[in-house]
């Protein structure tokens, strides 16, 4: 039956969350079940997607990378993929309207990553950015507020900007394996390959002001996805403080974490705050 596919296909894309990013996982398990699965489902196509430009380095990641998005483009037309985590991302974008400028960005950007190392320009940066991570929080958004309209126009610049502040983190949080390993650089003048403690202070003041404009749109989201959505914040948040408090050399050296043990405490306090209305 095609309803146990569908339910497999679910399970596929959970799958990868779960594996893929613990404290992701954390934060979708606080999202009411009405959206969790949902979210699930855009984290499984995003996930794969990111993983064939930055980690499959012994096959042809152009040739993958076209296919998957060619089964992608029939996947939403068909509506129906023999792809799990494609056949569930469809059946998202379909029950939620998500407009095709969303995950075409998105897959615009990642297409980036196989042939492009350097962004030299704002305008660059900030096209990158919107695509790898702000409409990804747009089509999470079109899920917290079930497809309406007026939620979603309210709510969407506030989003993208937290979208913008989890990518930043993660840029400077892997600088390590970006610049290493990938090769890429993409805060613009910034030589990152000698990152110092000026220009770091300058990026995570940027990073500061998107999570401001975040954190105001977190206070305004449905009660269904807001625990959810402020424990990854939070985390965030911590992250970027642990960030702060490390000399630049240091940076550039080792990929800084969160341990398990303060992600607990992390996620008490955002309970707390939800449950009496501080956020």
């Amino acid at each position: 039956m095609k309803s146990l596919f569908d339910t497999v296909s679910r399970d596929c894309s959970k799958l990868v969350t779960n594996s893929y990013s613990t404290s992701f996982s954390i934060a979708t398990k606080l999202l009411a079940p009405s959206i969790r699965q949902d979210i699930y489902n855009i984290y499984g196509f995003v996930r794969f997607a990111d993983e064939i430009v930055d980690t499959f380095h012994d096959y042809d990641k152009a040739k993958l990378f076209k296919s998957f998005q060619t089964d992608m483009y029939e996947a939403i037309e068909d509506k129906i993929s023999l792809n799990p985590i494609l056949n569930s991302f469809q059946e998202t974008v379909h029950k939620y309207n998500i407009d095709a400028h969303l995950y075409e960005s998105f897959m615009d950007s990642m297409e980036k990553d196989l042939h492009k190392s350097n962004y030299l320009t704002q305008e660059e940066y900030e096209a990158y950015i919107y695509g790898s991570a702000d409409v990804v929080g747009l089509m999470c958004l079109k899920v917290f507020v079930k497809g309406n309209h007026e939620a979603y126009e309210n709510l969407k610049d506030d989003a993208m900007r937290l979208g913008s502040a989890f990518q930043k983190v993660n840029f400077l949080r892997d600088l390590k394996a970006d610049s290493e390993e990938l090769e890429r650089s993409y805060f613009p003048d910034a030589d990152l390959s000698r990152l110092d403690e000026e220009t770091k202070k300058a990026i995570i003041f940027e990073i500061d002001a998107d999570f401001q404009a975040g954190l105001r749109g977190i206070g305004n989201l449905p009660v269904e996805a807001k625990l959810g959505v402020y424990t990854a914040y939070i985390y965030y948040s911590k992250l970027l403080e642990k960030l702060k408090n490390t000399p630049s050399v240091e940076i550039k050296n080792k990929r800084i974490r969160v341990p398990n043990y303060q992600k607990a405490s992390l996620l008490a306090k955002s309970y707390i705050s939800c449950r009496f209305n501080l956020v």
